[in-house]
């Protein structure tokens, strides 16, 4: 019987490869029919690269750990030279890139086969892929429900099998909101694990961070072992690292301390069906013998968000500046989604003390974070206060601000403190709705410790295999 190809993840794809019992031509052009085959339904392509893809093979790929296996970059935070890098805004569509972007050049080095990109809502704002640009991006499990965002075209390609693994950014949870909403496991690395130039040194202020959102923990630590490290210039840098990530996933777990987090910080409400599925995962944690207790993280809710939104309410707003410099015409609200302009809006509010002070809330928060981790070794929590939402609550060209706010609030309050405490936090597909919904389960391990998370994703994927439920099937 003949390899469905798609049902290989990404480390089994570039083995099949090496050992030539498949070319990457074949692999493309599968890729290629399975996303014209899906993109009509769930609309998570923003640039087809297809004849990239094809001479990128046709010129020989470089002998790598991932050769050969088709891959889709995120329209966002990632410079593929000669084409756009759109991040769901039209003012973006025609302004090429002239080189790649570190993280690019590494997963071509790799053997990676680009052949496309994926949707995201403009400068990646809200928690859902939505936007005036690009539509909407919808849900493989569910089509009148969201895939998640800003990283909602990646998670509905993986989730559909078009490709194994697919880039994203996480600046809020963009990882790990879409692969809870389809059903995927992501990881957001420690904060600078990933280069983020050379445009920039950072993204967001520090919040924003790249990796891939995958069906296997392998394929994350494989691409994780590709991306990680230092580039020349870059202004700080995460701890090194002692082995390889795929390495670790074989590694012995130890017994762990687990805090065990089931209401937000916030004090938002959360949906039955994601606590019961920390609940169980907890549970299944102390079957194994590690010790797990419910508790709080230390932190103010109201004045980490606040924060949080000046460091990204400002980044937007430079970005917007920029834009207006470069084409020497100001940008106008009509030109942006709501989203965008209410980031201007806040920004052009503040002074000039607000930034560094921004700055020096989420440094407190991450050594009270590290002082928190002396007694606890993980943060379990869900990922998401609700199952994947309807379309139409969280677009960025809303017509209410003020309710997209409350909708983002009440939907998204658990992944943002890893985001400005730089610690790594994983989402995992532990959990299916009564409605047959993914639900995701959230874990943060200490600043640096990329480790811990995979061994224990590795132990969770032993215990509760996920990477065979795929929409459309019974499970």
């Amino acid at each position: 019987m003949a390899t469905d190809h798609a049902e290989q993840d990404a480390v089994a794809l570039a083995g099949m490869v090496s050992r030539r019992e498949v070319s990457p031509e074949e692999l493309l052009e599968a890729a290629i029919a399975r996303a014209e085959a899906a993109d009509p339904a769930l609309n998570f392509l923003s640039q087809r690269l297809y004849d990239f893809g094809r001479r990128e093979i046709a010129r020989g790929l470089p002998d790598g750990p991932l050769t050969g296996v088709p891959f889709l970059l995120k329209d966002a935070s990632a410079d593929l030279a000669g084409t756009p890098t759109i991040n769901g805004t039209r003012l973006l569509c025609d302004h090429l890139a002239t080189a790649d972007s570190t993280l690019v050049a590494r997963y071509r080095a790799a053997g990676l086969v680009i052949f496309g990109k994926t949707t995201a809502p403009e400068f990646s704002l809200a928690a859902s892929t939505e936007s005036s640009l690009h539509g909407q991006t919808r849900n493989p499990w569910d089509r009148s429900r969201s895939a998640g965002g800003s990283s909602g075209g990646s998670g509905a390609a993986v989730a559909a099998g078009v490709v194994p693994m697919a880039h994203a950014t996480d600046g809020g949870g963009s990882i790990r909101i879409p692969a809870s909403c389809c059903g995927l496991f992501g990881l957001k690395p420690t904060r600078a694990r990933v280069p983020h130039g050379p445009p920039s040194g950072e993204g967001w202020g520090s919040l924003s961070c790249a990796h891939v959102l995958t069906r296997t923990v392998r394929d994350s630590a494989a691409l994780l072992d590709v991306a990680q490290g230092p580039a020349p210039g870059d202004p700080y840098a995460a701890p090194m690292r002692e082995r390889s990530y795929l390495e670790e996933i074989a590694r012995d777990l130890g017994k762990l301390r687990v805090a065990m987090q089931l209401r937000p910080l916030s004090g938002v409400a959360v949906d039955r069906a994601c606590l019961q599925a920390a609940r169980e995962a907890a549970r299944l944690l102390s079957a194994h013998g590690h010790e797990v207790e419910e508790t709080l993280p230390p932190g103010d809710g109201e004045e980490l968000g606040h924060a949080l939104w000046v460091l990204v309410a400002t980044s937007v707003s430079g970005k917007l500046r920029a834009i207006g410099r470069r084409r020497r015409r100001a940008v106008t609200r009509d030109e942006v989604d709501a989203t965008s302009w209410n980031a201007v809006e806040f920004a052009c509010g503040l002074s000039v003390e607000d930034y560094p002070a921004a700055l020096s809330v989420i440094h407190a928060q991450g050594r009270r974070m590290a002082a928190f981790h002396e007694r606890f070794d993980i943060l379990l929590s869900p990922t998401l206060a609700k199952p994947p939402v309807p379309l139409g609550e969280l677009r960025t060209d809303t017509g209410d601000i003020r309710a997209y706010e409350r909708a983002l609030a009440r939907f998204s309050p658990f992944t943002q403190l890893a985001n400005m405490t730089g610690q790594p936090s994983m989402s995992v597909p532990l959990h299916t709705s009564d409605a047959g919904l993914p639900i995701g389960v959230m874990f943060t391990a200490p600043f640096g410790r990329e480790d811990m998370l995979f061994r224990l994703a590795a132990l969770l994927e032993a215990e509760r295999p996920w990477s065979d439920r795929r929409p459309g099937r019974t499970r």
